[in-house]
């Protein structure tokens, strides 16, 4: 009797709303650009892990790694940080950390550039998270169009950089 007294008080304490499983609501938004040089000179100019301060605008430093799996970049002066979690010759896929005591939006980017011909490529950039921690379908759409917006940009930024001579 009293370990199924025990149980019962485990089960209740583990269905608490503090503990309850997330109800996530995952967003994948998918971008790209046409760029007259081929992916591999494409990759060369912005592909490096740190270049994203010249495309996107944010100082980056690297703070744990190499460049390959599981290198680490501060973005902001540190307030941002992001893990390499895929890398292939023309690619590579990064993820935020959880941050105790903050909504964790499992946010995902990955970039690639594909070959079209020999001398044309189009750079992908997806990013996936999760935004179910917004009150309403308006701050979704706004926060989905919001980061649109500042990645579209900054795949205009790479097209410049990509083909200047």
């Amino acid at each position: 009797m009293t370990r199924h007294l025990a149980s019962l008080a485990l089960a209740a304490a583990l269905l608490t709303p503090t503990t309850l499983l997330a109800d996530p609501e995952y967003v994948s938004i998918e971008m790209e650009i046409d760029i007259d040089k081929s992916a591999e000179e494409v990759w060369a100019r912005v592909g490096d892990y740190c270049a994203i301060s010249d495309w996107l605008g944010l100082d980056c430093e690297i703070t744990s790694g190499e460049g390959g799996m599981g290198t680490v970049r501060a973005l902001a002066g540190g307030r941002i940080l992001e893990i390499l979690v895929a890398k292939t010759p023309l690619s590579y896929g990064y993820t935020q950390p959880a941050v105790e005591g903050q909504f964790y939006n499992l946010y995902h980017g990955f970039m690639e550039a594909r070959p079209l011909t020999d001398s044309t490529s189009r750079m992908h950039y997806t990013l996936v998270l999760d935004v179910s921690n917004l009150p309403d379908q308006a701050a979704k759409d706004a926060d989905v169009e919001r980061r649109r917006n500042m990645f579209t940009n900054a795949l205009a930024n790479i097209k410049e950089f990509a083909e200047a001579p």
